[in-house]
């Protein structure tokens, strides 16, 4: 088993222990014959330490991997970061008040706690190409600004939950516009460095915009950090990142959303929650999610991280065999 360079080996472990972590690992060993060709990484973390961590069709630990809208969540701990810091006041402000050319638009009079939780009210919508603010019609413009202001309302802020990239988007806009400098730039300085992560890359736009809805490269490893940093409460080796408050409020289900998204229960700021049913007990479950299938689960009652990368995209296989591996390697671990 690899280590990770940032997080410790696992250390001499109790028989117990060591037996539900080589558990973990043949869970990982079956996805060896998966007849996709294009999962990527899999990597387990129980208190901060790789208790398991495998690679599949050439991928390697320094490999960097689009993690799609997992991009999403990101930009949420970024906003997080922004109000710890003073930078943005209240999530009860509109985006206006941050980005003061989209005052009159649609999108410029939607509080930021409707835009983190896809309530803003845009006719905005990623599973209708015919949709107005369609994420594909929002990439292909000459003028993304343009655009986003362009968007009009389908319903009063802060009541329909619809899925779309643009208010992600605009989310990003907000971070760079309260920090006064680009939102690749703030993540930087204040997420990845702090965290150790220095192989990344996350892309911009044709305006020069963080692409705050996704298209973020990070190794696996990378990836999973970022969940361990979420698991244990904003804290990364006795550094804080965020504020445990804020994390818990992005946590939190804001809007039920089983009736259209069968991989989830509720949302919060960007992110998921789901409760699972493993052999009669009820695990809870907060994750990140990227086209493709991938994936930052965190499980606190398990003390573990599930940070999975794949290539899928586009393919409904990838979103299931993400959530069949969750699966499987809670079944397995007998860590309680």
């Amino acid at each position: 088993m690899l280590c990770a360079l940032f997080l410790a080996c696992v250390p001499a472990a109790l028989p117990a222990q060591a037996q539900a972590d080589r558990g973990l690992e043949r869970v990982l060993a079956q996805s060896d014959g998966d007849p996709h060709p294009d999962l990527r990484a899999v990597i387990v973390l129980r208190d901060g330490k790789v208790v398991a961590e495998r690679y599949y069709n050439g991928e390697t630990p320094d490999a960097l991997h689009d993690i799609r809208s997992a991009g999403k969540s990101v930009t949420a701990l970024l906003v997080g970061i922004a109000h710890d810091r003073g930078l943005i006041r209240s999530i009860d402000d509109s985006v206006a008040d941050y980005w003061p050319e989209a005052r009159g638009s649609a999108i410029g009079a939607a509080r930021l706690a409707d835009v983190l939780t896809m309530r803003s009210g845009l006719a905005a919508f990623d599973e209708d190409p015919a949709s107005p603010g369609n994420e594909d019609k929002l990439d292909a413009a000459p003028d993304p600004l343009a655009f986003a202001l362009a968007v009009p309302r389908a319903d009063a802020p802060g009541g329909v939950y619809r899925y779309n990239s643009l208010t992600s988007y605009v989310a990003g806009i907000v971070v760079a516009r309260a920090a006064r400098q680009s939102m690749v730039d703030f993540a930087d300085i204040a997420l990845f460095r702090p965290l150790g992560i220095t192989r990344w890359r996350w892309a911009a736009d044709s305006a020069g915009i963080t692409k705050g809805q996704g298209n973020l490269w990070l190794t696996a490893r990378g990836f999973a950090t970022i969940g361990e940093m979420v698991r244990a409460g904003g804290d990364w080796r006795g550094r804080r990142i965020i504020s445990a408050g804020w994390l818990r409020d992005a946590l939190a289900p804001k809007v039920t959303i089983s009736a259209s998204d069968p991989y989830a229960d509720g949302y919060g700021y960007f992110w998921y929650a789901k409760t699972h049913d493993i052999a009669g007990r009820r695990v809870p479950v907060s994750f990140a999610s990227g086209n493709g299938g991938n994936k930052i689960y965190v499980i606190p009652s398990r003390r573990m991280v599930v940070a999975i990368t794949s290539s899928a995209y586009g393919r409904g296989y990838g979103q299931r065999r993400s959530e069949a591996i969750l699966k499987a390697l809670l079944a397995a671990d007998r860590a309680r």
